[in-house]
């Protein structure tokens, strides 16, 4: 399969101030795949190292920062020569030997002609626990689950896939119901690589489903292995409470609904890990649309999303048979798979999350996005409603030049909003200046 990120990785490899890259991202969403294929298309040769359970990497890394003997000992542990005209170094898990990701700092100032790949799907978390970051060293990059947009192009889709890209809408409009098909396919089975190849390989939703759970155990498991024990059952305990979270009418996150009486001190731990992770998205509250957002954002007030809308599917036991009822799908749990998919494309996107509620929480708008100099609002519904009072009473006091309804509508212009298809959302944004 395609991954955009790719286009991002040939722009760093022809920088002439390139840095060591680190990919951040969750586990299971592609990253040794992306750094080994990227090597494998666009470099003479790779030498890949783990640093999982390795202990000959951690002793080398353990005694000093001098890169010549670093070097040598890479070549010994790959059995390959390492030339720096062609060569990409890649360094899997690398937050397992923390004195590595400090090494970075040392290839980029003694030896910048060398081209490092890192990833680490627990990097997050240790760098809470202390570890030594390369600050101002490093080129970083995000690789997420794969997006509606790289759905179509792992369906072979690509001439839908480019019709986003290029904002054609008068084209998508005539393809509508094939990109609503698409889009209920993928509320099901999401953007996570193993569930999007078995379902194209298979065509069983059953099968996907499978995977689904098998990566939501493996999860699980990573709270057990990796997080503080104490911490390890408030993790689950916010993992599990999230589909409710989002079913809720107002979805600010609610403590007490994870555990009653519970107050932010008790799971606020719990919750950093798994944004560390990368496995959940948080959009704050802002007070007013103003510029900066982040200048109006309430820390005390929050959403959190799933890192992927099949994997919240999976967890609400959500029926393969929905995929066959129409639209019914886009409507279930009060509509909070629509909001996840939008969280997660908009995420995607390297947009930071925001909503905007009314001091008297009479009027929510589900995202608000800053862009280029704009303060878009957008609102989110699940079907063809065409209704949009909120988005109608913010409009009206704050006078935004752009203010977006996103619904399973075709697109329209209207004298005071734009209404935008949910699957042609992002491209949206994106495009605008």
């Amino acid at each position: 399969m395609e991954r955009l990120l790719m286009e991002e990785l040939i722009k760093w490899k022809e920088k002439k101030t390139r840095k060591p890259l680190l990919i951040r991202g969750a586990r299971q969403v592609g990253k040794t795949w992306i750094m080994k294929e990227f090597g494998r298309r666009y470099f003479k040769q790779s030498v890949y190292i783990s640093f999982d359970n390795n202990e000959r990497m951690k002793n080398v890394f353990s005694m000093d920062f001098d890169i010549s003997r670093i070097l040598s000992a890479l070549k010994v542990e790959s059995r390959m020569q390492i030339n720096p005209e062609d060569t990409l170094l890649i360094f899997d898990e690398i937050q397992e030997v923390p004195k590595a990701l400090t090494a970075l700092k040392y290839f980029q100032e003694n030896a910048p002609e060398y081209a490092i790949v890192a990833a680490g799907s627990l990097l997050g978390v240790a760098l809470h626990e202390g570890t030594s970051f390369p600050v101002g060293k490093v080129d970083f990059l995000s690789l997420y689950p794969l997006t509606f947009r790289e759905f179509l192009m792992a369906a072979g889709e690509l001439e839908l896939a480019e019709l986003l890209q290029k904002n054609d809408f008068q084209m998508i409009t005539a393809f509508s119901s094939k990109y609503a098909d698409f889009l209920r396919k993928y509320y099901y089975v999401g953007g996570m690589p193993e569930a999007v190849c078995t379902y194209f390989e298979t065509d069983d939703v059953y099968e996907v489903q499978n995977v689904q759970r098998q990566l939501l155990a493996y999860y699980a498991n990573d709270f057990s292995k990796h997080a503080p024990t104490e911490t390890v059952p408030r993790i689950q305990m916010v993992w599990n409470s999230i589909p409710m979270q989002l079913t809720k009418e107002n979805k600010k996150f609610v403590y007490g609904i994870v555990r009653e009486g519970a107050r932010a001190k008790d799971f606020e731990l719990a919750i950093q890990w798994l944004l560390d992770c990368g496995l959940v998205h948080k959009g704050y509250r802002v007070n007013k649309p103003g510029m900066p957002l982040i200048s109006y954002m309430e820390m005390n007030s929050f959403k959190l999303y799933f890192l992927d809308v099949g994997l919240l599917s999976a967890l609400c036991d959500l029926d393969a048979r929905t995929l066959l009822e129409g639209n019914r799908v886009f409507t279930e749990f009060k509509g909070a798979l629509t909001e996840q998919f939008v969280a997660q494309e908009l995420s995607a996107a390297g947009m930071n999350l925001y909503y905007y509620l009314t001091e008297n929480s009479s009027g929510e708008i589900d995202f608000v996005v800053q862009r280029h100099g704009h303060i878009i609002p957008v609102e989110v519904k699940a079907e063809e409603n065409l209704h949009a009072k909120s988005l109608r009473s913010y409009c009206q006091k704050y006078q935004p030049d752009i203010a977006i309804r996103s619904s399973m509508s075709d697109y329209r212009e209207q004298d005071w909003m734009v209404n935008v298809p949910l699957y042609a959302l992002a491209g949206f944004l994106n495009g605008i200046e």
